[in-house]
């Protein structure tokens, strides 16, 4: 018997997590909404820990939210429900652009080294056999 995995939006997360801070209990919770309390327990401390943006579900974040981080815009939500948003400036979108470049040239600098040592090897190798091109196999014992 396979059990499928329930997933809850950030959304949902969220509203149980406001519940328990207006003082509603874990157990109550968890029996009208069917998640176990261990999983509540965990969204409160996430909450607390990272905000709005650490209830996110399970697995790699999204490239928006990972253009939110780089780029300082704010996820949480504050008590009322309402998202606050630092919109970047040219400034920041233009440091954040830089950095990336950065990281790229960097590693095409690490795939440019390993191939010219690759290309080093080769050529020491074909020229230890004595001509250009030719193997390093010994000459034949047929004769």
């Amino acid at each position: 018997m396979t059990r499928t995995r329930q997933v809850y939006s950030r959304e949902f997360k969220l509203a149980v997590v406001h519940r328990i801070a207006a003082g509603e209990t874990v157990k109550a919770l968890s029996l009208e909404l069917g998640v176990k309390p261990r999983n509540l327990y965990q969204w409160v401390y996430r909450f607390r820990e990272g905000g709005a943006a650490a209830l996110r579900p399970d697995g790699r974040p999204t490239r928006a939210e990972v253009a939110a981080r780089h780029l300082g815009v704010i996820l949480e939500p504050g008590l009322s429900g309402t998202l606050r948003h630092k919109p970047p400036d040219e400034l920041e979108l233009a440091q954040a652009r830089v950095a990336e470049l950065e990281r790229k040239v960097g590693r095409q600098e690490l795939e440019l080294d390993f191939f010219q040592e690759a290309l080093r090897h080769v050529r020491e190798l074909r020229s230890s056999s004595g001509e250009p091109g030719g193997t390093r196999s010994a000459s034949s014992s047929r004769r």
